[in-house]
C-alpha cells in the first residue's frame, strides 16, 4: 500500500501524517508513507488546497483533514 501526504510542511499536514500513521498502527497494516512537500508535484496532483491524501493512487482528500474513520475507512478499503 503506497499512501502519499502532499503539502509544504505547514501544520495541517503534520497533523494529518500523524493520524495516518496513528490509524496504520491502529490497524496494524503495513504502508509506506511518502510526504511530498514540492509544490510543482503538488500542483500536478491536481491539488489546489492541501492538506491532501492520496492512497494507492486515489486522491482521497484536499483541503481539509479528514477524521480518524475517514481515514481508517480508506486504508480499509484500499489494503
Amino acid at each position: 500500500m503506497k499512501i502519499e501526504i502532499f503539502g509544504p510542511g505547514c501544520p495541517r499536514c503534520h497533523q494529518l501524517e500523524k493520524c495516518v500513521k496513528d490509524a496504520m498502527s491502529e490497524l496494524n497494516i503495513p504502508a509506506d508513507v511518502e510526504k511530498i512537500s514540492d509544490i510543482t508535484k503538488i500542483v500536478d496532483a491536481g491539488i489546489m488546497h492541501t492538506p491532501g491524501l492520496r492512497i494507492n493512487g486515489k486522491m482521497k482528500s484536499t483541503g481539509r483533514i479528514p477524521k480518524p474513520e475517514e481515514i481508517k475507512k480508506w486504508i480499509v478499503e484500499e489494503k
